[in-house]
């Protein structure tokens, strides 16, 4: 039997989910056609939930599914999102709502990282477009399950490269400063941590609870842009806080998410940030190994980041 309070680096999605039963619970999980999402998806779906998955990829996602019904047993859902287009948004949520009365678990995974400057489809600089944006919509919008499946968790995965920078409330899209694909790349990751504590001021009252989460370094195709000049400057980075740039497996990476989203010992908690499938330290070092920067968990830039994202999408949610 795995010890929960030994859990770290290394513990797997397997290892986390030890015990737990998760028949009866549905689960939504987006950006699951590799990597972190499809094992997330494989995870739950073996303990017993109900898995929907989104994807671009339709064609990519079913072979996910499939193996995943091979190993399993278990059927996965799968959904059209493109979380880069306001308009595929508002198309899926719509059908979420319609098909589905209630949902327990969501897990905001889809991400894309530090990538040459681009834009949304709405215009939107890219990452902060649809690695905040888009869940931020997508998750206002489909909010109403959560709330009827309370409890219910919100899992918003973000990174330790939240320490690269906070949010620009005054040019979030890079539109008067030169772009820098590391400073965008943490923008992005700190709003995924402000949105998970301003969506728990919010809502845990009504027994639905966000928390963010770091994944740790997983070579998945999320890091598909990354050069090798990226990886040395990583590792160079990992060297001056005097630690090691040390990789997990897909399984591990995957588990502080599926840890987030089941873990009995989280029950009735939120507006924390966890890694190694722990709660993780409040960190304003220099440069950080580890921990959350206290502007990533500071309630007010929670709340003026809400306020800026319904100004940016065009709609108002008084969760």
């Amino acid at each position: 039997m795995t010890q929960r309070d030994a859990f770290g680096h290394e513990t797997t999605t397997d290892q986390v989910l030890e015990g737990i039963d998760l028949t009866g619970k549905r689960a939504l999980v987006t950006g699951a056609t590799g990597g972190l999402g499809a094992e997330t998806a494989r995870a739950l779906a073996g303990k017993g939930a109900e898995v929907v998955v989104t994807a671009r990829d339709l064609e990519k996602a079913k072979g996910v599914v499939e193996a995943i019904r091979a190993s399993t047993g278990q059927t996965v859902e799968v959904e059209s999102l493109e979380l880069d287009s306001l308009a595929s948004i508002r198309a899926f949520a719509e059908r979420f709502l319609a098909k589905y009365d209630s949902l327990n678990l969501l897990v905001n995974n889809a991400a894309v990282m530090a990538c040459p400057l681009g834009h949304t489809q709405d215009g939107f600089e890219l990452q902060f477009g649809t690695n905040h944006l888009g869940h931020f919509l997508m998750t206002c919008l489909i909010a109403p399950a959560l709330v009827r499946g309370a409890p219910a968790r919100i899992v918003s995965v973000s990174s330790l490269g939240h320490e690269r920078a906070p949010v620009d409330f005054d040019d979030p899209n890079f539109e008067r400063r030169e772009y820098d694909k590391w400073a965008s790349y943490g923008q992005a990751k700190t709003a995924n941590v402000l949105f998970a504590v301003e969506l728990e001021r919010r809502l845990g009252e009504r027994g639905v609870h966000a928390n963010a989460i770091h994944p740790g370094v997983i070579p998945t195709d999320l890091a598909r842009h990354l050069h090798a000049e990226d990886y040395d400057e990583m590792r160079a980075r990992a060297k001056a806080r005097g630690t090691e740039m040390k990789l997990k497996t897909i399984e591990a990476g995957a588990a502080t998410q599926v840890y987030a989203a089941t873990a009995p010992e989280l029950e009735g908690r939120g507006g924390l940030y966890l890694e190694d499938c722990h709660v993780a330290e409040v960190n304003d070092g220099e440069m950080i190994a580890f921990g959350v920067r206290p502007y990533a968990i500071d309630p007010d830039n929670a709340r003026r980041l809400w306020e800026l994202s319904e100004k940016l999408v065009g709609e108002s949610f008084p969760l």
